[in-house]
């Protein structure tokens, strides 16, 4: 049974740090590129950061460089997202994702956590 269970969030003053964490289970996660995405209310779900399934290669949204890392421990199979310098507009719930395309079968396997929320507020 694939699962991914997202921790870590809560409320958190602006300026202030929390660090996420996703626990994968039920796949092989060192074969999956991770994610995190985060919807706020009444908008869409956006992509934050990406990583590759060995953690040689990182991405972000304009929106959180240079505040935000993603990282991965294989070895644990989490996937972790450090937020620092926290802004109101930080404020949602954020969703651990999982991706593998297997070029071979052209079949796409995608999973989602439960999310958690992020709280930014005096």
């Amino acid at each position: 049974q694939v699962q991914l269970v997202e921790s870590g969030g809560g409320l958190v003053q602006p300026g202030g740090s929390l660090r996420l964490s996703c626990a994968a289970s039920g796949f092989t996660f060192s074969n999956y590129v991770m994610a995190w995405y985060r919807q706020a209310l009444g908008k869409e779900r956006e992509l934050v950061a990406g990583i590759t399934s060995a953690g040689g290669t990182t991405s972000y949204a304009d929106s959180v460089k240079g505040r935000f890392t993603i990282s991965r421990d294989n070895a644990k199979n989490t996937v972790y997202l450090q937020m620092n310098s926290l802004k109101p507009e930080d404020t949602a719930v954020y969703y651990c994702n999982a991706l593998d395309v297997v070029v071979a079968t052209m079949r796409r396997y995608e999973y989602w956590g439960q999310g958690t929320q992020v709280t930014v507020s005096s």
